[in-house]
């Protein structure tokens, strides 16, 4: 493995771990907390949920940009996404979520470890951040979770 894909791998594990740590203290009250007032409307719980959507989805496209292919599609619409993830993953609890988000995460590693460096610089579609490299993709993974764990963390801080 490379020192660049060792770093990657390094930063998804660590911020992996974070949000689990953080998200494994929550009380069962702390889960209905609402996070975004919308619309829609997501708590804690959605944030959850989203995640774990956005984690597999993510990885299912960055594997497509390293075999070549183009990623999102261009006008993709990751606001009828996330509803549609929401409403997939409506009815499993915190607990699985966490469990099935760990493990996702580690599906994400796992792939990422067995990454060559050149294929790093291969180009393709990100949902939201348009043309970048296979790098800037993976860092993605870790970025959007941190956005909303700020997001989170004040929330907790009131």
């Amino acid at each position: 493995m490379s020192e660049h894909v060792e770093e990657l791998v390094a930063r998804l594990r660590k911020g992996g771990r974070k949000t689990e740590e953080i998200l494994g203290s929550l009380s069962d009250d702390q889960w209905q907390m609402v996070l975004y007032a919308g619309p829609p409307v997501w708590t804690v719980r959605d944030l959850l949920a989203h995640f774990l959507s956005a984690e597999e989805a993510l990885l299912r496209l960055a594997r497509d940009i390293a075999a070549g292919g183009p990623g999102a599609p261009v006008g993709f619409d990751y606001n009828a996404f996330n509803a549609d993830e929401q409403a997939r993953l409506a009815g499993i609890p915190p607990h699985q979520l966490l469990a099935d988000l760990a493990a996702a995460r580690e599906a994400t590693i796992a792939w990422v470890a067995g990454l060559e460096e050149a294929d790093l610089d291969r180009i393709g579609h990100h949902p939201a951040l348009g043309e970048i490299t296979l790098e800037a993709f993976i860092n993605g993974f870790y970025g959007h979770q941190l956005l909303h764990m700020r997001d989170l963390q004040a929330l907790m801080r009131g």
